[in-house]
């Protein structure tokens, strides 16, 4: 039997595309799924990684995005509508997010972008609690923002988690608490899709891991320990496993090429997973297609 190919298929106009009306059916041993939603739901397994703020080596505007499936280089994305850094970060499937941040003064700003776009940043409310260096980490409903330095240097470091819902927009609203105030998380937040995982952290650079419930809120409970004490920590996961990659420690300054790995759905300590290929320190940033990426 030989393939039957179409390049396109109109109307009789030759414009537009097919009407399907009335019965119609298919002979065949397998089956076909229509798409369905708007234009940015189909788009939104695309597997793209989308980078913010592109920083090189002044603050920029500047997003790019990658294809994670390929190898390549980045590509222009579009720009933000305020220059910030130290921001945490969460996604859905169909939107990317960064939250709070630093111009140097702690800001309070949340962004989106529409990953199946190439466009820039669009509005989508405030914290109420301006931070700068907090975790994020989502599931298919929930965004949240926890942690982080609250005031400059000496940084006083909090203990609030705040939640967004990612298909609205609006200001955050609270959450509950991490089990310890600490900062220098940006990029050390994973998940699955009921749990939140936070790593590490500073003062007193620490190896706890904390998690919280996205459906319910409150207090984060203690999930384990890191293999060694980092802060600046780079985390990622699928469905059953998050990794922590990289990080430092303050004094002395060291960077470190540690991967550990926990299994999201028990508790317990991480375990080794291997290794950076070079010494990565403070705030490498990560991201995957499971959970929709950003970076």
């Amino acid at each position: 039997m030989s393939d039957l190919r179409i390049n396109n298929i109109t109307d009789r106009s030759g414009i537009n595309g097919p009407v399907i009306a009335g019965v119609s059916s298919v002979s065949t041993s397998a089956f076909m799924v229509m798409p369905s939603g708007d234009t940015a739901i189909r788009g939104a397994g695309s597997g793209r990684g989308v980078i913010l703020n592109i920083s090189n080596p002044a603050l920029s505007t500047v997003n790019n995005f990658i294809t994670i499936a390929t190898t390549g280089n980045a590509q222009d994305f579009g720009d933000q509508a305020v220059a910030r850094y130290s921001k945490g970060g969460f996604a859905s499937s169909t939107r990317g997010f960064d939250a709070g941040g630093a111009t140097p003064g702690f800001e309070t700003d949340i962004e989106y972008v529409t990953i199946s776009s190439q466009g820039g940043g669009n509005d989508f409310g405030d914290l109420s609690l301006a931070r700068s260096y907090p975790a994020g980490a989502s599931n298919a409903t929930r965004g949240i923002i926890a942690g982080g330095s609250v005031a400059p240097a000496p940084a006083t470091q909090t203990t609030s988690i705040e939640f967004v819902t990612m298909a609205s927009t609006g200001d955050a609203s609270s959450f509950g608490d991490l089990t310890l105030a600490r900062t220098y998380l940006s990029g050390a937040g994973c998940q699955s899709t009921t749990r939140g995982l936070f790593a590490g952290g500073h003062p007193m650079t620490t190896n706890l891991i904390d998690f919280v419930l996205f459906s319910t809120g409150g207090t984060a409970t203690k999930f384990g320990d890191l293999t060694l004490a980092r802060s600046g920590i780079s985390a990622g996961s699928n469905a059953t496993r998050g990794i922590f990659a990289g990080g430092s420690t303050p004094s002395p300054n060291t960077g470190y090429n540690v991967i550990d790995y926990v299994t999201m759905a028990t508790t317990g300590n991480a375990t080794d997973f291997g290794d950076l290929l070079a010494v990565v320190g403070d705030d490498p940033a990560g991201c995957s297609d499971v959970h929709g990426g950003l970076g």
